[in-house]
């Protein structure tokens, strides 16, 4: 395994949803010339099972590396990309962190099928300890029918500084599949001032991305107190047939915690289109509240 290469870590459960994210992370190396690294995590037993219980871990340990090299070998031949596969064992998102930060991986690309209850819908517990712990950006994958390539990303901006810090990602990821950037701001109809802040920020920053040779497109989008954020952010992706959603991980006033905020939550647990989760870098000083993406 390259030092210097970019990495993508691709958590494998062998779920259905897993494999349709093992295909998109396969289709993003080839153009990113990355190498792969396939990781599945053996959860440790309980001290009860191991002490009622064979502990027959380590057989499938090795059951487990035998598949992931099939099945990295049938992908890496396919896709013509470098290969390397690991079972480790330990809690899901730990392991996952942890081997993510052992690699140097630049990208963590991840299949989710969250859950729903009447009342609320949360995101797969691994993904989201996964997405609020990692320090590089991770992809979570929902829907089952994805393209290969990319024509449009949604980016949506507020008015903090770290939401601005996603604008490279956005044209790295962008000229890779000559994408046209999407930005969007969301604004209450009875706000003004914000309005005024709004459209001169996001005018900065189509220029600023039409500038480096990006195309690019920006709206200001009216809304009502009573529909959250995210749903703003689905009905304005859907006009444009998007293929991926970028995002900010946390409030800014949360950024030295390890909680996401309730929009970023929504966002990956309902969007039926790859997200892109970026942590903001830690911040000395602390400000006040944002609702910011």
């Amino acid at each position: 395994m390259s030092i210097s290469a970019s990495k993508i870590l691709v958590p494998i459960g062998f779920s259905a949803q897993s494999m349709i994210a093992l295909g998109q992370a396969f289709n993003l190396a080839k153009i990113k010339k990355s190498e792969v690294v396939l990781l599945s995590v053996v959860e440790e037993q309980s001290m009860m099972q191991s002490l009622f219980l064979d502990d027959k871990s380590h057989e499938l340990q090795l059951k487990v590396n035998q598949k992931l090299q099939e099945i990295g070998k049938e992908y890496g031949d396919k896709y013509g990309v470098h290969v390397e596969t690991l079972v480790a064992k330990g809690k899901v998102y730990n392991q996952i962190n942890e081997v993510a930060e052992m690699i140097s991986a630049d990208l963590i690309v991840m299949g989710t099928d969250g859950s729903a209850s009447s009342t609320k819908k949360i995101m797969g517990s691994n993904a989201e300890r996964v997405v609020s712990l990692a320090h590089c950006p991770v992809i979570t994958i929902k829907g089952k029918h994805h393209g290969e390539g990319c024509k449009n990303i949604i980016l949506p901006l507020d008015l903090e500084k770290q939401t601005k810090e996603k604008v490279t990602y956005a044209l790295e990821y962008a000229r890779y599949w000559d994408a046209t950037i999407r930005l969007v701001s969301v604004v209450l109809r009875d706000n003004k001032d914000v309005r005024i802040k709004l459209s001169k920020n996001i005018n900065q920053v189509k220029k600023f991305i039409t500038d480096a040779g990006v195309k690019c497109t920006a709206d200001l989008v009216e809304g009502e107190k009573k529909q959250t954020l995210g749903d703003f952010i689905f009905k304005y992706e859907k006009s444009f047939e998007a293929d991926l959603i970028m995002i900010m991980t946390k409030k800014e006033e949360l950024t030295l915690s390890n909680n996401i905020s309730v929009t970023a939550r929504y966002i990956i647990n309902n969007s039926e289109i790859p997200v892109m989760s970026i942590r903001p870098k830690e911040q000395k000083h602390l400000t006040g509240p944002t609702i910011a993406f």
